[in-house]
Formats: C-alpha cells, sequence, structure tokens
C-alpha cells in the first residue's frame, strides 16, 4: 500500500513530540490547546482507555471531536475488540489512529479496516494506521503487521496512568524495531510513549525515535507552554546535532 499525504507530513516533521493532553486541565483545555499551538507542535495526543484493556477509563468520540484545533489528531485507542469503533474514530477528525496488537485476535483485520476509511478532515490525506505494543508484549507479533501499517509505537511505561517512571529496556526494544523495519525495506515510524520527562527527553531522542509521546511533564501544573517548547526544542536540537 502507497503511503498517503498524511504520513509523508508525519515523516517531514519527525523527530518531534506528540503532546498528551489526557493530563491537562480540562477547566482550561481551549487556552493551553492555544497556547501549544503557538509552539510549533504539530500532534496532540488522546489516550482513549475504555477500563477493560486498562484499569482506568478516559476520554472518548465524542471528547476528541469538541477539541478544536490545527494540531493533528493523534488517538491511541486502549480499548478492547477495536474492530467496530475505529470507523468512529475517523468520523471525529482523527488523523492517526494507533491500536494495541493485545486488544483483539485480530490486529491485521483492524489495520486494513483503517485503510478503507477516509480522513474526514482532508480525503486525499488518508490515515496514519499505527499499532502500540505492551513492554511485556514479544516484538515478533509485530512480523505479520508491518505491510499494513505506517507507525509503531513502543510503550515504555504499563498503560493506564500518566507519570510513571521510563523502562529502561524500551530503549534495547527501540533498536531492534528499528533494525526489524530496515529489514523489510518499509518506511514506518517508530515512536516511544510514556515516561518522557525534561530530564531523560535528549537521551531518548538521541536514540534516533520518529515520535515521543509527552503529556505529564508538558501539563504538570504549571508551564505547559514553555514544557512544551523545552520538549521541542531539545527533540530538534538532538536531530541538527546528527
Amino acid at each position: 500500500m502507497s503511503k498517503t499525504r498524511g504520513f509523508e507530513l508525519l515523516r517531514a516533521a519527525a523527530p518531534t513530540v506528540s503532546i498528551g493532553i489526557v493530563t491537562a486541565n480540562l477547566l482550561s483545555m481551549g487556552s493551553e490547546l492555544s497556547l501549544l499551538a503557538g509552539t510549533g507542535a504539530k500532534l496532540v495526543h488522546f489516550d482513549v482507555m475504555d477500563g477493560c484493556f486498562c484499569p482506568l477509563m478516559t476520554v472518548g468520540p465524542p471528547f476528541i471531536k469538541a477539541i478544536k484545533t490545527p494540531l493533528l489528531k493523534d488517538v491511541h485507542l486502549m480499548i478492547d475488540e477495536p474492530l467496530e469503533k475505529v470507523a468512529e474514530d475517523i468520523a471525529i477528525g482523527a488523523h492517526i489512529v494507533t491500536i494495541h496488537v493485545e486488544a483483539w485476535s485480530n490486529p491485521r483485520r483492524v489495520l486494513q479496516k483503517l485503510g478503507m476509511l477516509t480522513n474526514v478532515n482532508d480525503a486525499e490525506r488518508g490515515v496514519v494506521r499505527g499499532v502500540a505494543l505492551n513492554p511485556g508484549t514479544p516484538l515478533e507479533a509485530l512480523y505479520p503487521l508491518l505491510d499494513e501499517l505506517e507507525y509503531i509505537s513502543l510503550l515504555a511505561v504499563n498503560p493506564g496512568w500518566g507519570g510513571q517512571k521510563y523502562i529502561p529496556a524500551t530503549t534495547t526494544r527501540f533498536a531492534r524495531v528499528k533494525r526489524m523495519v530496515a529489514a523489510c525495506g518499509k518506511d514506518i515510524l517508530v515512536g516511544i510513549d510514556g515516561g518522557i520527562t525534561k530530564a531523560n527527553i535528549a537521551e531518548i531522542s538521541a536514540t534516533g525515535v520518529d515520535i515521543i509521546v509527552a503529556g505529564s511533564a508538558v501539563f504538570d501544573g504549571n508551564t505547559p507552554e514553555a514544557n512544551a517548547r523545552f520538549m521541542l526544542d531539545t527533540v530538534a536540537g538532538i536531530h541538527s546535532g546528527r
């Protein structure tokens, strides 16, 4: 399957930070998103948890639809049996949809369905299809899916709560995934999600990661705009120095 215009936009933006919105102050969501748009951020990340796949429940399609922002909506589905639910996420404006390989017995079928859906924001842009893996999931689960996706997200924490510490083994797993992608000859973005802080983002960015998901480190209750600028500038600085 040929790459969509949406994928090409992401490839051009990489490396970058997808800013997790669930940890933001919901009462100030509009103003905080406006601040983020002025930092050069390109992506806003939504963790959709159903209370089944993850212990917690967070936001769903109505919330995502209500968010008005020029940022690309990066929707991470931490839900059971996503096959019948992904169409709704596209209908409410998701640009990127990431499912978990652990969430259903046939993730390839979900990716195929995503590939047949039309981006409601821009039909020519297409939908960027991603899969996420929990820290304990063998990377071999990716092999049957590599020809049906554009994005791989490695969780560096166990899903369910913000503010957890980065699992160091994620760095080794990331290097293995990059080798897998290179060996299959596909152009696939690889990201890391969870445990990202201002103290470790430079080290993680130096691995060559394409997309870093950070939420708690940005929305710490103090200076989200300054935090976002720091994260984005650090990633850009590491990249320019390679």
